[in-house]
């Protein structure tokens, strides 16, 4: 839920500690995500009711969010990638499905529902456009359900979304 609901690495989802919740903000901390840089992604409403809930029945001992069973380490990549493979069988899903996955799931939804590809640059901790871009896939609904400007032509414009009314 994490990596689709924030955007992050499997890596980044696997290290979180308990303190980097920012319930207040409604803000993950990823410290020393890919190239070493910290930022912040998005806590969504959903996914800290299901973080809380989560934290209440296992009472994770340590500092990980999700700890190994090795004191002082946190679950393994290796580990979340397995759960990650059952819990989409277990679903009935066919197709190969990775964290990785959800996370350019993340991207792609964002996309589709309108927000900027800058702002889902920041969210997923690129530092070049292109990168984001490769991420954000566009379904082919969303392609059918875009009107030509040739069909455009002669009606009035549409006011341009701004960032407020997102």
């Amino acid at each position: 839920m994490i990596a689709y609901g924030a955007g992050l690495r499997v890596s980044e989802v696997v290290a979180l500690h308990v303190a980097d919740i920012d319930s207040q903000r409604m803000l993950l901390r990823v410290q020393q995500g890919k190239g070493q840089k910290d930022r912040y992604a998005m806590l969504s409403p959903r996914l800290l009711d299901v973080l809380r809930r989560y934290f209440r029945a296992i009472r994770p001992p340590g500092d990980y969010l999700f700890p190994s069973w090795r004191k002082e380490y946190h679950l393994s990549t290796a580990s979340l990638q397995l759960a990650c493979r059952e819990a989409a069988l277990r679903a009935g899903i066919r197709k190969r499905v990775t964290v990785h996955t959800l996370r350019h799931s993340f991207a792609t939804h964002l996309l589709e529902n309108g927000t900027d590809i800058r702002i889902i640059q920041v969210l997923l901790g690129h530092s070049r456009i292109d990168t984001t871009a490769r991420y954000a896939a566009v379904s082919p609904q969303v392609v059918a359900a875009t009107v030509s400007p040739l069909d455009a032509m002669g009606q009035k414009a549409k006011p341009a979304k701004t960032a407020a009314r997102r």
